[in-house]
């Protein structure tokens, strides 16, 4: 593939890289994730000419090949084994499910093989060349790329330098591991456990987060019995507790201990299995034997490594590349979005920074005013907990609208009023809105919005939508959703915060 060269516009000053180069483009785009396939994508599709760096060569980053694509898979199958057991109070009955380890793996690599090969060919429709291998700044204008193989490994001797107008730097994070975890087969992070190594009999969550959670619903489908160990005072950070307490309602009979406010303070691999220790609150300690012990404790954003120093970059004291509205960096020419940039570490929040970068880059290059004025200006940023039931909110929560001394109006719609969730058999869950107060206390514009229950994740982005339209409560409760789904509990919930719902008991004192 020829790739354009252009005239020089380094710097008059500073360490310069003076060496040979071998390819030149407008976007050079470091990391193959979510964001940064979506940000060359749309660099491509603006005129720009685009190459992508990528350690594993094939796109999709974390998120498709270890992270969120895998562990859905694996979430769907879950799923469905617990749907079938609950078929027997509808009169149908199955045996004791079989399961084939090596033919589950091929599945889930399955599901990533086809996404990889849709992502391959969309770059080569739009000419984007994706390089394989590790990159890192040799100064603000050059990019070297040392060649890996296929597993991400570096290859030595096998480098490409490449110099660029613009640069985005898209290159994620990792998990965090503690220190004192031995290194054993039997201690693994998320991207090994979506491996399926074995099927414990008991297995350890460390980190009560959405990550291990999720893999505790996997295991726990599986036929492991699951303990939970969270340092802090709660599960699932962010979400409401009125929430998760319906999860932990659900999952009383599976898991056989959370514990909160508990750390984890020691690990020894033994014969028999890994010996761990935790320690409470009170300093009590206590000692359990695990087949299996996932440690989910957070990420952190790959900056180092990459040569930021030499484009005179600096990450803050946690890892992260200050960005304004529009992704840039200190360096007018160099824009960072994804993971690297902050929380929330999510791969929808990714692809619409890498969306403004590409944007705002092309306003430059092409000299086109509108799109040089794109800016990442989203009110809302919706968070899922893909459990069962899965949890999702966004916007205010009720928990924020407290601190904050913001007054709101809470509607509430309870499943177990939901033809469909009963049809379902799980009407355990529920919708809950949050609307704005007016100076004469009326409710008003919707704030804040959260779902407990099956496919929580598929129902919020209406709620999404309805704060980034500035939707009031009468507007979401006189738009008709169809009957029976579980998507018009949503319309439902902001009737019965105006007290005109009637499909729920009549408010007290309501009259209108």
């Amino acid at each position: 593939m020829t790739h354009k060269h252009f005239a020089s516009d380094r710097p008059a000053t500073g360490n310069l890289y003076d060496g040979p180069v071998d390819i030149s483009c407008d976007v050079a785009v470091l990391g193959g994730g979510p964001g940064g396939y979506s940000a060359a994508f749309r660099a491509a599709d603006l005129g720009l000419d685009t190459v992508i760096i990528e350690r594993y060569g094939t796109l999709g980053g974390v998120c498709l090949n270890v992270g969120c694509i895998p562990s859905k898979a694996l979430l769907h199958v879950a799923s469905v084994m617990s749907e079938v057991s609950h078929l027997t109070r509808a009169g149908i009955g199955y045996g004791t499910p079989s399961i084939d380890l090596d033919a589950l793996r091929q599945h889930k690599d399955q599901v990533i093989g086809k996404l990889n090969s849709g992502l391959a060919t969309m770059a080569q429709a739009r000419k984007v060349q994706t390089l394989r291998g590790l990159g890192e700044f040799l100064d603000p204008w050059h990019i070297r790329v040392d060649e890996t193989t296929g597993e991400g490994q570096a290859r030595t001797g096998h480098s490409t330098v490449l110099r660029f107008k613009r640069a985005i730097v898209a290159v994620g994070s990792k998990v965090v591991r503690l220190p004192f975890l031995t290194v054993d087969e039997r201690i693994v992070d998320s991207t090994e456990a979506l491996n399926l190594p074995f099927v414990p009999k008991r297995m350890l969550i460390i980190g009560g987060g959405i990550i291990g959670l999720e893999m505790a619903t996997v295991y726990a489908g599986l036929g492991a019995r699951i303990d939970v160990v969270e340092a802090s005072s709660e599960l699932m950070p962010g979400a409401d507790r009125d929430l998760v307490g319906v999860w932990q309602k659900v999952n009383a009979a599976r898991f056989d201990h959370i514990w909160v406010n508990t750390k984890t303070v020691d690990a020894q691999a033994t014969e028999h299995g890994i010996q761990v220790t935790l320690a409470a609150s009170d300093g009590t300690l206590s000692e359990h034997l695990y087949d299996l012990v996932l440690c989910s404790v957070g990420r952190t954003p790959n900056s180092g490594g990459i040569g930021l120093d030499r484009c005179g970059l600096v990450a803050d004291e946690r890892g992260f590349i200050p960005v304004d509205a529009q992704r840039r960096t200190q360096a007018a020419h160099l824009f960072a979005i994804g993971d690297v940039v902050g929380q929330p570490m999510l791969a929808h929040k990714a692809v619409h920074e890498g969306h403004v970068a590409a944007e705002v880059i092309a306003g430059e290059l092409r000299d086109v005013a509108h799109l040089a004025q794109s800016s990442f200006d989203a009110q809302v940023i919706p968070s899922v907990a893909y459990t069962d039931p899965e949890i999702a909110w966004v916007g205010i929560t009720e928990a924020q609208a407290r601190s904050q001394g913001v007054a709101v109006k809470k509607g509430v719609f309870p499943w177990a009023a939901s033809g469909r969730a009963i049809a379902n058999g799980r009407d355990e869950g529920f919708t809950k809105l949050l609307f704005e107060v007016t100076p004469d206390g009326s409710v008003g514009r919707i704030l804040g919005g959260g779902i407990v229950g099956q496919h929580a994740g598929d129902l919020i982005g209406e709620v999404a939508l309805a704060i980034e339209m500035g939707a009031d409560a009468f507007d979401i409760g006189k738009t008709i959703h169809p009957h029976p789904t579980l998507g018009e509990s949503i319309g439902l919930c902001a009737e019965a915060a105006q007290g005109t719902c009637t499909d729920l008991p009549p408010a007290r004192g309501s009259k209108n």
